[in-house]
């Protein structure tokens, strides 16, 4: 078998990951232990995002005609790939605590939403919270005013339905 054919999967397994995926970014691991990079790949898993390691050239030919052909400028050195094609901002939200807490771990950059996020970019949107968190924060602030009105309302029943001291009897 040539050496294509044993590279074509490889490369069309990257398409299918890519594919319709809302989000991928590329980040250097050199030097990561594997204590850290089990915690990541498992905190990766739970979110649903998925992250490899291929080899650049395999990921410069799956990213050629798609959104994130802008990603091949980075593809030299170790590089590995978080995709997630549920949520744009998981990737880089969990990649940046690595990014925080390990030297040698940093983002290369990264499309988002089909767009190009450079470095800056990338930290930008890691502060981003979850899709769960700003649902819970938009539910609690529609909550809140009602809740309120439900008390005064409440308040105003007890005082009105609240038996009057009575008043000497007129004789």
């Amino acid at each position: 078998m040539a050496k294509v054919e044993l590279k074509q999967p490889i490369v069309q397994e990257i398409s299918e990951t890519v594919k319709d995926a809302k989000a991928a970014v590329l980040v250097q691991y050199l030097g990561v232990t594997v204590e850290q990079d089990t915690a990541l790949r498992k905190e990766m898993r739970e979110a649903g995002v998925t992250y490899k390691v291929y080899k650049n050239t395999m990921m410069r030919r799956a990213f050629e005609g798609t959104e994130f052909e802008p990603l091949n400028q980075h593809l030299d050195g170790p590089n590995a790939i978080a995709v997630s094609k549920d949520d744009a901002v998981a990737p880089a939200r969990i990649l940046a605590k690595y990014v925080k807490d390990i030297k040698c771990f940093e983002f290369v950059g990264g499309v988002v939403e089909g767009q190009y996020a450079d470095v800056a970019k990338l930290d930008e949107i890691s502060k981003i919270p979850s899709r769960d968190i700003l649902l819970g924060r938009l539910l609690g602030s529609m909550q809140s005013p009602v809740a309120n009105f439900a008390r005064v309302i409440k308040q105003i029943a007890e005082k009105d339905g609240a038996p009057e001291e009575a008043a000497p009897a007129a004789e």
